[in-house]
């Protein structure tokens, strides 16, 4: 089931009441475990480790926290609510921000945010917000986790992306940068210019997906999955400079082709 979320925004006094929809789907293609021999499938079972493996039933089954070894301490939902204030219970802001400040590499998971009263004012914040090109960080608790939250409006839509805590995201690795040739980075910049083109997502499909769907179908049948031949890379290690070149002269020849088709 998609996560949802019903609480509140606030910032200073006001209060507007709101829901987190779900704003991704899951289109990932489900795959059973099955016994070759039995054509059976195989299930996990949720065993006790100190009653000879006894299988424990879900309504029995609770949170502990291991504070010494084999030593634990309860959590049941109701104590995960007594610990949240009603502050927590809602979007809290905390500032705004230009949205472009903030790194990309903090973005966890987006949703849609709808207003579910003080419809007025959840307009007002929303057109306040895109007018000033403005994003509010603000924190709730969803679930059992303390989240970080970017609230963003775009095309009149609020969304709500859920971030990273600072010390949640690791140090870049150390990269030995050489500095290349000024002719090569030259052709790199002229290839990226080549290259560069307005972002439509519409246009970029899952094309794995789509393979593999196919393939289902085929075995369905009970044909033989049958895959297009495609021209790979060698692998061998050629010289950058003429990298670059074929690589310009490519991607000036498919844009040949797609002007080509555009005035067909």
């Amino acid at each position: 089931m998609a996560f949802s979320y019903k609480g509140a925004i606030t910032f200073g006094l006001v209060y507007i009441p709101i829901v987190f929809i779900a704003s991704i789907k899951n289109n990932d293609i489900g795959f059973n475990l099955i016994d070759k021999k039995t054509m059976s499938r195989v299930k996990y079972k949720k065993t006790c480790v100190d009653c000879d493996d006894k299988e424990v039933k879900n309504e029995n089954i609770v949170k502990g926290y291991q504070y010494e070894k084999d030593k634990y301490v309860i959590f049941t939902d109701k104590d995960f609510e007594k610990i949240k204030t009603k502050k927590d219970k809602n979007v809290t802001i905390l500032q705004f921000v230009n949205v472009d400040e903030v790194d990309p590499i903090f973005f966890d998971k987006a949703y849609y945010v709808k207003p579910s009263g003080a419809d007025n004012a959840f307009a007002l914040l929303a057109l306040a917000m895109q007018k000033q090109k403005r994003a509010a960080i603000a924190r709730a608790v969803l679930g059992t986790k303390e989240s970080l939250i970017l609230l963003r409006v775009k095309d009149g839509i609020m969304l709500a992306n859920t971030l990273f805590f600072y010390e949640e995201v690791q140090k870049p690795p150390q990269v030995n940068m050489i500095k290349p040739s000024k002719q090569e980075i030259d052709l790199a910049v002229n290839l990226i210019e080549q290259m560069t083109d307005k972002f439509h997502p519409e246009k970029f499909k899952d094309e794995y997906n789509i393979k593999l769907k196919k393939a289902i179908k085929s075995k369905i049948s009970g044909n033989d999955i049958v895959v297009k031949e495609e021209k790979e890379h060698s692998g061998k290690i050629i010289n950058l400079m003429d990298a670059l070149q074929q690589s310009l002269k490519q991607s000036g020849n498919k844009e040949k082709k797609r002007a080509l088709k555009h005035e067909a």
